[in-house]
């Protein structure tokens, strides 16, 4: 073969791969990122630049955290988790699943009226369904622990029915706390 004709099929050889690398490597078209939207929700956590990381040991002590809340109220008689407080819990689940070296106790507790037994009884149950939603929304079982109170730790010692409402509740303490 002569020279022309080895340095003419090494040129369309050349030609060839440098094409066909070049068309390979276009990145795709891709749309640009709206602008973000300023959340007017309270409950919300804020994420801004220079915001504290909001599930950090710092927000359990900052009163405008959500995780400085740490009751969920029930209604007479019952041991349903009301709908109001499902984001506060979510908010809870979120720093257990972020900080698993914490731990929580949740304490339930019952107004004077029934029976020591029952109070005890509906305390647990109480205590249970704030464990139970916890770990729904992401918590882990080893974090949490559960126990009654009964009536034995009253907030309010009034007996009227808003006092007895404050009484009825689940507390969530953390690590260190209890």
């Amino acid at each position: 073969m002569n020279i022309r004709l080895r340095y003419s099929i090494s040129l369309i050889a050349l030609t060839t791969l440098v094409t066909l690398a070049g068309c390979g490597s276009q990145p795709a078209a891709r749309e640009q990122d709206g602008a973000g939207v300023e959340s007017r929700n309270p409950n919300a956590i804020s994420s801004g630049v220079g915001a504290a990381d909001p599930y950090s040991a710092a927000a359990l002590k900052d009163p405008k955290s959500p995780l400085s809340k740490r009751s969920i109220y029930f209604d007479y008689d019952s041991f349903i988790v009301k709908d109001e407080f499902k984001s506060l819990l979510d908010h809870h689940a979120k720093f257990l699943a972020k900080n698993t070296q914490y731990k929580m106790l949740i304490q339930g507790n019952a107004d004077e009226r029934g029976s020591r037994e029952y109070n005890l009884a509906l305390g647990q149950k109480r205590a249970e369904a704030v464990k139970k939603a916890l770990m729904l929304l992401g918590a882990k079982d080893a974090q949490l622990e559960s126990v009654s109170l009964g009536e034995e730790k009253p907030a309010c010692m009034d007996a009227t029915e808003s006092c007895w409402a404050q009484n009825r509740r689940g507390d969530m303490l953390y690590s260190g706390e209890f």
